[in-house]
């Protein structure tokens, strides 16, 4: 099968069909290589066969779509490349009951296979949120569902050595096991790392921190988010000074893929309007707080926020 002047409109439920009854399907396209810089949709003239130009990345966006992995090109015939999109298999921790609620994330988990830091597009804009928050100059930093640490790992690696042994770092997570791999990692006297329901944070006498980090946690179960936010910021934060890293999920964790789309109850399709009610409330919030506040992100919507006013703050 070779795609040349069809449309996406005609080569959408083509594929669909296609996969309807096949775990895969191969077809043959134009070479991106060949008309690189052109717009999707160009007509491309080669040697008197036209065809419509599209990208690799909009033939990978197709795939998701679809609800495939495009497996590794290969070159048919000079100008041609054979694509093969394969269906994503459903298995995941979103879909798991674990007996403890506690170790749904816990190191034997399918949570636990997950590195977010090695996807680009979070650890980009992960890595752009300390920066606007001036990492460097903050003393006392909590991570809410900090797990094993990744965010830490990356401040640790990301600042020198002096500046981060004067920092102090807490971590919380429900995760007794997830815990426990972090404190195996961070042997550093200003780490300290709690296995504890977040909704108990009062009993562990935390104080205030200048830099809140929380990534997919506050919209959890059982976990009343408004309020709760608003509890952090009064309480948790310093008045002068102070910090947010938020990360909303905008995709879910799918056969190995980070797939695109925010997933809400009752809908088959991607639907955000709880992800932008919650991400909202927390913009408006804090900017009547006095803080400034920037999204960012794509498979993960990053709220950054910093109190106006003080000094070295992100620039407008």
């Amino acid at each position: 099968m070779i795609f040349t002047t069809e449309t996406i409109q005609e080569i959408f439920p083509l594929l669909e069909r296609k996969l309807n009854d096949n775990h895969q399907t191969t077809f043959r396209v134009l070479n991106p290589d060949y008309a690189r810089g052109s717009y999707a949709g160009s007509k491309i003239d080669i040697d008197g066969t036209y065809y419509l130009y599209r990208s690799l990345r909009a033939w990978m966006e197709l795939a998701e779509l679809l609800g495939c992995r495009m497996l590794v090109p290969k070159e048919q015939g000079g100008h041609l490349l054979s694509l093969t999109f394969e269906k994503i298999a459903q298995h995941s921790f979103h879909f798991s009951h674990n007996a403890e609620k506690e170790e749904k994330y816990g190191v034997t988990s399918e949570f636990s296979a997950i590195h977010k830091m090695e996807e680009p597009a979070f650890f980009y804009y992960y890595n752009q949120a300390l920066d606007n928050v001036k990492l460097s100059k903050r003393k006392r930093i909590l991570d809410l569902g900090v797990n094993r640490g990744d965010e830490f790992k990356v401040i640790k690696n990301k600042i020198d050595i002096s500046t981060y042994k004067k920092m102090e770092l807490v971590g919380i997570d429900h995760s007794k096991t997830a815990i426990e791999y972090a404190e195996g990692l961070f042997e550093e006297e200003n780490v300290y790392f709690y296995a504890e329901d977040i909704n108990n944070l009062k009993s562990l006498n935390l104080n205030r921190f200048d830099l809140l980090i929380s990534i997919g946690t506050l919209q959890s179960p059982g976990i009343n988010f408004k309020p709760f936010f608003m509890d952090l910021v009064q309480n948790y934060l310093e008045k002068a000074d102070s910090a947010i890293i938020l990360g909303f999920p905008n995709s879910r964790w799918i056969g190995g893929e980070m797939v695109y789309g925010a997933k809400a109850p009752n809908y088959a399709m991607s639907e955000m309007s709880l992800l932008f009610n919650d991400v909202m409330f927390c913009k408006k919030y804090l900017q009547q707080k006095k803080y400034r506040v920037t999204l960012t992100g794509k498979q993960y919507i990053f709220l950054t926020a910093t109190k106006i006013g003080a000094k070295n703050n992100i620039s407008t």
